[in-house]
């Protein structure tokens, strides 16, 4: 199992685990926008076009949930960069912590809402999607550190954007990245649909799913840079 791991390229390897933290943010946006009311805790392009609408009083949008998601968000990106700034390397004991960090506080809060129940009072929703806001603002940072090309696991309008721009019917050769870029696409779709579906059981069910997807992904990531690590200095 060790072997075939570590014959994974580091930059195939990462750009599947990439795309498996895309299909969890799916999840965690569908519990969020329609089990939390109406906030985006990872597409925070989403946030910012409800929480303009809302200022306005159009549809009676929240205004708070957004506003503290899209400031979570920030802080959580802020964190992220300032811990990875001087790491050496791609992944790093300080990738896995911080990848880490977000798989445990999506479980968490998922524990939280199974304890909780499927309506929780509104204080603590909002307190919810903030810290998933934080959380996806962590992932969002240090996904843009291990820099896959196209894939940033928060969203995927400018990867549509290379699809079609890249495509046939733009001029395009319509190969290249244009598999990973469809792929990120089709699992922040799918991911949405499974986060919609699970909330038809239980509000915290998403969450503990997408938590426990990334908690694999980072533990994969962790073994598969130590192996390399270890190939790399045994070959010197």
């Amino acid at each position: 199992m060790t072997h075939r791991l570590a014959a994974v390229s580091l930059e195939r390897m990462h750009l599947w685990l990439m795309l498996v933290l895309t299909f969890a943010t799916g999840v965690v946006d569908a519990v969020g926008y329609l089990g939390l009311d109406r906030v985006f805790t990872g597409n925070m392009t989403g946030n910012v076009v409800i929480l303009g609408m809302a200022l306005v009083g159009a549809d009676d949008l929240p205004i708070l949930g957004p506003a503290l998601a899209l400031i979570g968000f920030m802080a959580g990106a802020a964190l992220g960069g300032r811990i990875l700034r001087r790491a050496a390397g791609v992944w790093t004991a300080r990738t896995t912590r911080l990848f880490g960090g977000v798989a445990v506080v999506v479980l968490a809060l998922g524990v939280a809402l199974l304890v909780v129940g499927d309506e929780p009072t509104r204080p603590f929703g909002i307190t919810v999607t903030t810290l998933l806001g934080a959380a996806m603002g962590v992932q969002a940072a240090t996904a843009r550190f291990v820099a896959v090309k196209d894939v940033t696991t928060v969203v995927v309008t400018s990867t549509i954007t290379g699809l079609a721009a890249d495509s046939v019917l733009g001029g395009g050769t319509g190969g290249g990245h244009n598999v990973r870029r469809a792929s990120a696409v089709v699992l922040i779709l799918v991911g949405a649909a499974v986060g919609a579906g699970l909330l038809k059981w239980h509000l915290g069910a998403g969450l503990l799913l997408a938590g426990a997807i990334a908690l694999v992904a980072t533990g994969l990531g962790a073994v598969h840079a130590h192996l390399h690590s270890r190939v790399g200095a045994s070959a010197r």
